[in-house]
């Protein structure tokens, strides 16, 4: 009985919070007095001052560049320094950009803190409500990047789709060999790698012998070639070469799509300022540090002597860290990890 007591009081201190809140004088401390309050769209966005800053404290800008400018340039006339809106898809991300540079202090807020409370009917309802609960100090800000690291991010997360693309077009090759009951994947572990590629050509090329297939094995390979040239005897299916065909084609766009990132990811991670040895003695036993082997996907510079030269510090001598996890965790949390302990990454 003692807990449905406390279950009902909880309650209803929940449902006098909310009616204090909507009221005018919430009897909370203001804590952004220059406050406002954006309720993100896809095709305009609602815009919320207090009332004592214009006689229209609740205005509607359409999401052209031009139109953004003229946001900023209102929130500027009517004195407001911070502002909160909601990390609605990607819709946020022109005018939050415009806003930063603008000077303004932008409170990302992650859309499902703010979905449950009361007092949101409409889009003007709800720039109000996120204005109301911003000036009172109610939003948590969700973590965002510098702008070096944001790009950074943007060119390792395409990296990143284009190495799973080349993944599936594997994927769909070795489907298409077993269809043909060619049974290479029971001799060679990893058909992207250079004999299951050299076979996989030759045979997109005409070349149907099993034993002259066998012949592009690479000596490391543990199985022999007339194991090799065993599971080499399938039916070869003219539409079925047809899709190896094209699923080699679709892998070798992908990789000259990778290439391409790395190309610009090494030219963008140049720009970072170096901060090895700067005024700090070296890390110990740093001359006896063990070369690692190279792991998969890795782009082809030196991602790890980049890494880094721009950390400071070799994050792969971390149990478990190896370069692509470093690379992942840089781009998305940022060289001061200590900015996000308290703030949410969005």
């Amino acid at each position: 009985m003692r807990t449905g007591k406390k279950l009902w009081q909880s309650r209803k201190e929940r449902k006098e919070w909310a009616r204090r809140l909507q009221s005018e004088d919430p009897g909370l401390e203001v804590v952004h007095p220059h406050a406002a309050g954006i309720d993100v769209g896809n095709s305009a966005h609602y815009v919320a001052v207090r009332p004592d800053r214009d006689p229209e404290p609740v205005r509607r800008f359409e999401c052209f560049t031009a139109d953004l400018h003229h946001l900023a340039d209102w929130l500027e006339s009517c004195g407001v320094k911070t502002v909160a809106m909601q990390s609605t898809g990607v819709y946020w991300i022109p005018l939050y950009e415009i806003l930063e540079d603008r000077g303004f202090e932008v409170y990302l807020v992650n859309a499902r803190h703010t979905k449950n409370l009361p007092g949101r009917k409409s889009d003007v309802q709800e720039s109000q409500w996120l204005l109301k609960l911003h000036t009172y100090g109610l939003l948590n800000n969700s973590f965002q990047p510098p702008t070096e690291i944001r790009t950074l991010r943007t060119y390792w997360r395409q990296r990143a789709e284009h190495v799973r693309g080349a993944a599936t077009c594997v994927q769909r090759m070795q489907k298409a060999l077993t269809q043909m009951n060619l049974q290479l994947a029971n001799v060679i572990s990893d058909l992207s790698g250079v004999t299951g590629q050299k076979i996989v050509r030759a045979i997109v090329a005409g070349e149907r012998d099993p034993r002259k297939l066998a012949a592009h094995s690479d000596p490391r390979i543990h199985a022999s070639q007339d194991e090799i040239a065993k599971s080499l005897e399938g039916n070869w299916r003219v539409e079925l070469v047809f899709v190896l065909q094209q699923e080699v084609d679709m892998y070798d766009t992908y990789q000259r799509r990778i290439a391409e990132c790395d190309q610009q990811l090494q030219k963008h991670l140049a720009t970072f300022v170096d901060k090895t040895n700067q005024g700090q003695p070296p890390s110990p036993g740093g001359k006896s540090k063990k070369k690692k082997k190279p792991t998969q996907n890795a782009p082809a510079f030196d991602l790890s002597r980049e890494l880094e030269r721009i950390s400071g510090v070799d994050l792969t001598r971390i149990d478990g860290i190896e370069v692509m996890v470093a690379q992942t965790v840089l781009s998305e949390v940022g060289l001061d990890m200590g900015r996000c302990v308290s703030q949410k990454v969005s």
